[in-house]
């Protein structure tokens, strides 16, 4: 781990569960490294098994003793999310933090078999939109919907394990992006016309960056240290993690041409433009982990690096929050993914 993602306070983790998805690459990787080199037992999540045991052997190169799990998780499979919460449940009694960390960018518009636009269900990443606007991603599925019901599913075992534990000791990281702010869409969520199928990728992107903010906006409402209940309270956070230099992008097609997107590549990694991923996970860390993220800060939207940021209007509003969890718990249900 760099010094910059070493600099927040994390205690010993021995005897702790987290959940980091996308973990086997980039930022969820020191993220699950990180995790991992203070005692906690990690479940890397993510679709490909090949590659999750690939980067396991990697980082048990470097820490003999982690104890990283591989926990098979498909974001464009609401049939997948639900079969992976399943087989969590059956190893664990006890889940200490979820980082709902994977996503992807730049890709066509498409739907997953569950029938939404692929970035809203699966997840996308930041990059440096100022610079690069014309990398793009498709957003529903992929970035916000399957997060959602993978921690819908988990809140009772999270709820328990805050109960019987001291405060702060539970928490859930959602990583999004500034370019919720960048590329906003007016009125924030179109629940008219969810897909936004006829408008820019970009603002596919910022819609569902800013479903991230919301959802643990609402988090935090219903079961954060302010929550009304008498259960286990959760903090909660929403993490930009800055422009990382990821292999995100290179998921972009049909936004621009090939050798155009190469070249940018290059260029931002030739003149520096983007930071290294142990200096994006630094925040999720700080968040997920840290003895000096404060519970005064939980709900917060988390900057470069560990500071209290200001997201968009919209991210701040608290009725928006309820009606796209409402809205979502809806989809969720028809579908017969929620009881």
């Amino acid at each position: 781990m760099s010094p910059d993602s070493s600099s927040c306070t994390v205690p010993d983790l021995a005897g702790k569960v987290f959940i980091v998805t996308g973990g086997n690459a980039g930022i969820g990787r020191e993220t699950v490294m990180g995790l991992a080199s203070h005692g906690a037992r990690v479940y890397m999540g993510g679709r490909s098994k090949q590659k999750a045991m690939d980067a396991i052997v990697e980082i048990k190169e470097k820490l003999p003793s982690a104890d990283i799990q591989y926990l098979h998780l498909d974001l464009s499979n609401l049939e997948s999310v639900t079969e992976a919460t399943q087989t969590l449940l059956k190893r664990e009694t006890a889940l200490h933090g979820l980082v709902n960390n994977a996503g992807i960018m730049g890709v066509p518009f498409s739907k997953t078999k569950d029938g939404y636009e692929i970035q809203f269900q699966v997840g996308a990443r930041s990059w440096k939109a100022r610079a690069f606007r014309v990398l793009t991603t498709t957003a529903v599925q992929t970035n916000y919907l399957s997060h959602f019901l993978l921690t819908k599913l988990l809140l009772p075992l999270l709820l328990s394990t805050a109960k019987s534990s001291s405060p702060g000791s539970v928490r859930i990281v959602n990583v999004t992006s500034d370019g919720h702010q960048i590329f906003e869409n007016k009125g924030g969520i179109c629940f008219d016309d969810i897909e936004l199928k006829s408008v820019s990728t970009m603002k596919r992107y910022g819609q569902s960056k800013l479903a991230n903010i919301l959802h643990a906006k609402e988090l935090n409402r219903m079961f954060g240290p302010e929550s009304p209940g008498r259960d286990g309270k959760i903090w909660v956070a929403a993490v930009h993690p800055g422009h990382i230099d990821t292999d995100l992008g290179k998921q972009a097609t049909g936004v621009a041409p090939t050798y155009v997107l190469r070249i940018m590549r290059f260029m931002t990694r030739l003149l520096r433009i983007l930071d290294e991923p142990e200096r994006g996970a630094s925040s999720s860390l700080w968040a997920i982990a840290s003895k000096d993220f404060e519970e005064s800060s939980s709900g917060a939207y988390i900057v470069p690096y560990m500071k209290i940021g200001k997201p968009s209007a919209a991210a701040m509003d608290g009725t928006l929050a309820s009606k796209l969890w409402n809205w979502t718990e809806d989809q969720l249900r028809q579908k017969r993914l929620l009881g």
